[in-house]
């Protein structure tokens, strides 16, 4: 066992060896690829070219579709790239690049989506006060936070990895370099790895989880004053979609992330992986185009000038 952190190759094991089996998971996640870039493109052109949407509800879903491509395209083009080569080689500089990409896009994600709970928290049970709320300057440091915590999360979790040690030869029995399975392949001792990435998971995680449940609280309870159902489900309806989002991502990744390790599975673990970081960033766009009136008439907009 030595540390070869500078030159050492790591071999991407990925979803299966079955060379048929291969290629049709290729077309299966170029198919996902191609919906999730098309499917947050539309929504970000849609939203910067009609003036309806300059509010800061689609600023933030601008940005969630931004975070969303960036997420898919540090993980999938080199899992298709895989599908097709016999030599599922990574070295280790490239590996701990994407893994702090990973951390960085899913930081991000989940404070945009805090934001945009405190966004509708504010659109629902202070409407008076929404356009001074949520002004230009308060939006944008929102953003910028959520970016911010990201890029903390990120390295915080990169440079303790520069320091362990990996055997000449490595298997990492995953389709990406995410930190768990990296750390679970090495071959020095990786407790200091495996406690930052707990408790910084433990701290993003539930920060932005209790940000986003304790406007969820307020919303509903507001929602449920409301004397008309008519009025109860146009104020729920307006955040629907996002809490959609927002269950999806979190059931799967906060488990992925702080399970332990007696009940972690290669399937299970590969199964929550393509969820929260592959289908999810797939699943947002088509989420908020059927759920949002707004986005689906903007959309109808856009399309008819087209024609």
């Amino acid at each position: 066992m030595e540390n070869q952190t500078s030159a050492s190759e790591f071999v991407l094991l990925g979803l299966t060896s079955d060379p048929h089996l291969q290629s049709f998971l290729f077309f299966v996640f170029s198919v996902i690829y191609f919906i999730t870039l098309f499917g947050n493109m539309v929504i970000m052109i849609v939203i910067s070219t009609d003036p309806h949407l300059h509010s800061p509800m689609y600023f933030f879903l601008f940005h969630l579709a931004l975070a969303d491509i960036f997420y898919a395209t540090t993980i999938v083009p080199y899992m298709l790239v895989n599908f097709l080569v016999k030599q599922k080689t990574i070295e280790f500089s490239a590996c701990v690049i994407q893994m702090s990409l990973i951390l960085l896009s899913a930081g991000s994600e989940i404070f945009m989506l805090s934001a945009m709970a405190y966004d509708r928290y504010i659109a629902i049970c202070k409407p008076l006060h929404y356009q001074e709320v949520m002004n230009k300057l308060v939006c944008s440091q929102l953003v910028g936070g959520a970016w911010a915590m990201g890029v903390l999360h990120s390295i915080i979790n990169t440079l303790p990895m520069l320091n362990v040690q990996f055997c000449k030869y490595t298997e990492i029995k995953h389709f990406s370099c995410e930190l768990p399975p990296l750390l679970t392949a090495a071959c020095g001792r990786t407790f200091l790895n495996k406690l930052v990435l707990l408790s910084s998971a433990v701290i993003f995680g539930s920060s932005s989880f209790l940000l986003t449940l304790i406007s969820y609280i307020y919303i509903i309870s507001t929602v449920l004053k409301i004397q008309s159902a008519k009025g109860r489900h146009k104020a729920f309806s307006t955040c629907s979609s996002h809490l959609i989002v927002v269950v999806l991502l979190y059931t799967t990744a906060l488990f992925q992330y702080t399970k332990p390790s007696s009940v972690s599975s290669f399937i299970l673990d590969q199964l929550f992986s393509i969820q929260y970081s592959i289908l999810t960033p797939m699943l947002n766009p088509i989420i908020y185009s059927l759920k949002n009136n707004d986005v689906k008439t903007a959309l109808g907009r856009m399309l008819g000038k087209m024609q």
